[in-house]
């Protein structure tokens, strides 16, 4: 039997106005944003900083997470690694300089020129176990059961139907896998008027 949900937005025009936001940011990181980017926010929010100053700055200047997914977890050398929401890259590289090149990660960003800048930066590393996919945290392009870790950040919130986005990541991680997401949440219940004003979700 198929459950129908209602939605609180169009997940499709919420989806290209995210998109257009972060093209945007992808092609003016330095532009003025209402979230912070870049090496001042991934310092503001606790990333080793060794381990970031480390990647040139097309991996870091369009970065515009909310905090360090993999704090309490890291990946292992080894692992398979899936980036719900990879962007520029930034939690991408660290997974991949974590998992070394007995590992593998791939990266799944929805918008293409954050793409374009993700895989000159990976060419550039000659990082040979890290790929780049276009696709839908809705509609993740992995096989099932492929990764040990998932990792988003600050990607969930942007997506309307979060179902099927936690569905998706249930059905690329292993048994025993891992999701290690970093996201923001409200501490009191949203007015339902302010639930369905699209305008708020990307403001």
């Amino acid at each position: 039997m198929t459950r129908t949900t209602q939605l609180p937005v169009d997940p499709v025009e919420l989806r290209d106005r995210v998109r257009e936001k972060y093209r945007q940011v992808a092609v003016d990181p330095t532009g003025g944003y209402h979230f912070h980017t870049g090496r001042v926010l991934a310092r503001r929010l606790g990333y080793d900083a060794d381990a970031v100053g480390a990647l040139p700055d097309r991996a870091v200047e369009s970065f515009a997470g909310v905090a360090d997914p993999v704090a309490l977890r890291r990946p292992e050398p080894g692992e398979r690694v899936v980036d719900v929401g990879s962007g520029g890259g930034l939690d991408t590289f660290l997974a991949a300089r974590r998992v070394g090149p007995g590992g593998h990660v791939v990266g799944v960003d929805m918008t293409p020129e954050m793409l374009e800048r993700s895989r000159a930066t990976a060419r550039e590393l000659r990082l040979d176990h890290v790929e780049f996919r276009e696709g839908l945290a809705e509609d993740l392009p992995v096989e099932d059961g492929w990764a040990d870790v998932v990792l988003a950040n600050g990607v969930v919130n942007l997506c309307a139907d979060k179902r099927a986005v936690l569905g998706e990541v249930g059905r690329v991680l292993r048994p025993g896998g891992w999701f290690s997401f970093a996201d923001i949440a409200n501490g009191r219940p949203v007015p339902e008027a302010a639930v369905r004003d699209i305008d708020l979700w990307t403001g």
